[in-house]
């Protein structure tokens, strides 16, 4: 197996067409590069453009060594016929996704995302942005992913949100495994610090760090949170990137890199959509940042 960066994985969100459509032989080769540089986490989702980034992921790491393979996915929302560019994805099949939070939704969800992907098991299963609907995501599909855990069909279970007071919930009255935690802790947003990141901790849930760049705009972007950055997160973005530039470090090499340096973090999933971006991801996260430019950071 290739040497590769431990702890970094591949969201497949831009495989699916967030934000610019992505070609077959694209993403394909997207998920080749990043296996050959030693990434062996995958998480993607129904939502990621409608099944398209599940059927490319499983298309792209089909006869892969699967036991040397983590990948995960997401339960709570479901495929109709309808129009998945409503929500942003570009080159999408004529699908829209609908929230269902219920047991036997969940219980389908999971097997149709194993036919998308062409597996028989899944290592991950998350439920996915439940934020109006805890209580029936915690009596429906999370008890359905239980048992499903019980049976040895999915290795770990827990909850992907871009928020951490109902991850906190779930922390004390479920039993996850892990969470994924979108643009909650970042150079920029560190609330999962406050509460739930040494609950984690203390309860032994790993924590999956995604949207490290908040949208783009700790990469050279100017999106912060799905929306144009307001003038307040640009004018503190420039004092991290004027920080990392006396040290002679990318300020997304200090993105990527940051969740990892606490303890419940066991992850950090980095978005792209070429085989360029996971070059550029890889060598980012694996740059040294001096321990001084860390003081100043945080």
């Amino acid at each position: 197996m290739t040497d590769g960066p431990p702890g970094l994985g591949l969201g497949t969100a831009p495989l699916g067409g967030l934000y610019d459509a992505v070609g077959d032989e694209a993403a394909q080769a997207t998920v080749e590069r990043a296996w050959s540089l030693g990434v062996r986490l995958f998480d993607t989702a129904p939502y990621y453009g409608s099944g398209l980034a599940e059927r490319r992921l499983g298309a792209a790491l089909r006869g892969r060594p699967r036991e040397e393979l983590t990948v995960s996915t997401k339960v709570g929302r479901l495929l109709r016929p309808g129009d998945s560019r409503s929500d942003g994805w570009h080159g999408a099949p004529p699908l829209e996704a609908y929230f269902d939070f219920s047991y036997d939704a969940a219980l389908r969800s999971l097997d149709e995302s194993l036919e998308r992907l062409g597996l028989d098991r899944v290592d991950i299963a998350l439920v996915h942005d439940p934020d109006d609907h805890y209580e029936e995501a915690l009596a429906g599909a999370f008890r359905a992913l239980a048992r499903l855990r019980e049976e040895g069909v999915v290795r770990a279970i827990g909850v992907g949100m871009n928020q951490t007071e109902l991850l906190c919930r779930f922390a004390r009255e479920a039993e996850p495994d892990c969470f994924l935690v979108a643009g909650r802790y970042t150079l920029l947003d560190r609330s999962a610090a406050d509460e739930l990141l040494p609950l984690c901790e203390e309860r032994g849930i790993a924590v999956i760090a995604g949207g490290v760049f908040n949208s783009g705009v700790l990469a050279d972007g100017e999106t912060y949170d799905y929306a144009p950055a307001p003038p307040a997160v640009l004018e503190r973005v420039a004092v991290l990137r004027a920080v990392c530039e006396r040290y002679g470090v990318p300020l997304a090499a200090a993105a990527v890199q940051f969740p990892s340096r606490h303890p419940a973090v066991a992850s950090v999933l980095a978005g792209c959509r070429s085989p360029a971006e996971v070059e550029e991801d890889v060598r980012l996260f694996e740059l040294e940042v001096p321990d001084d430019c860390w003081h100043e950071l945080v």
